[in-house]
């Protein structure tokens, strides 16, 4: 792990993770307990979905999708309730878009972004931008390619993972009348399509494994801020307590 940054700068938590690993839910909680930010940032790659079916761009056009890039305003909140919205390209109404990008109509379009290279490099400079402007004194980022392009240097990089399996009976238990074998197999598909963009399934050098499969929600949660406080030296790694 890298050196703990001056006071003035927000301390990064860099968490990657493949779908249904919990990544959102524990990052989310694990910030509100420390008093940091939280950036989610796949709603960025949604709302850019939403903002080009909204303005009929063709997802599928690198050129046109990094066009869409130039000229909206996008906005999240770091803390309490998540709100995004984005102004489209010389509109001056910020849409709230935080319930419609939800929606499996943006989710299944979402890819068809994110698989842009440019795209990629433009939003991790975003966020990288956010933080730096958020004021906040730790800011906790989540989503793709965080611990190895967004936030390679943070001092806390962690991959959250889990089995497939115990992927699927969580992601099915948010799903009402949902089959397990069913949500198994979606997400067996996502990583394989996931895969071909960036690594969600083996920790890069310097980045902590943890494996939520036999954790419930709040030893996850645990397990997050253990390893930032060890990371910030608040207590000797042998006084943790898993």
């Amino acid at each position: 792990m890298g050196t703990t940054p001056p006071a003035t700068e927000p301390i990064l938590v860099a968490i990657d993770g493949p779908a249904g690993s919990g990544k959102s839910s524990v990052s989310r909680a694990a910030a509100e307990q420390m008093g940091f930010g939280i950036l989610d940032t796949g709603a960025a790659y949604r709302a850019l979905a939403w903002a080009c079916r909204e303005d009929a761009v063709d997802l599928d056009s690198e050129d046109a999708v990094v066009a869409m890039l130039d000229g909206w305003t996008y906005a999240i909140t770091l803390q309490g309730e998540q709100r995004v919205q984005v102004t489209l390209p010389g509109g001056t109404e910020a849409f709230d878009v935080s319930a419609v990008i939800r929606t499996p109509e943006i989710s299944g379009q979402v890819s068809r972004v994110s698989k842009h290279a440019e795209v990629r490099v433009r939003l991790n400079t975003m966020f990288r931008e956010i933080v730096a402007a958020s004021g906040l004194p730790g800011v906790v980022i989540e989503g793709r390619d965080i611990t190895t392009v967004v936030a390679p240097d943070a001092p806390v990089r962690i991959l959250m993972t889990a089995s497939p399996e115990v992927r699927a009976t969580r992601r099915q238990g948010e799903l009402p009348g949902a089959i397990h074998e069913q949500v198994l197999a979606d997400i067996t598909a996502r990583d394989a399509k996931d895969a071909a963009v960036v690594d969600f399934l083996n920790p890069a050098p310097g980045v902590t494994l943890i494996d939520t499969s036999d954790m419930n929600f709040g030893q996850s949660i645990q397990a997050v801020i253990d390893t930032v406080e060890e990371a910030r030296g608040a207590r000797p790694s042998n006084e943790k307590e898993r």
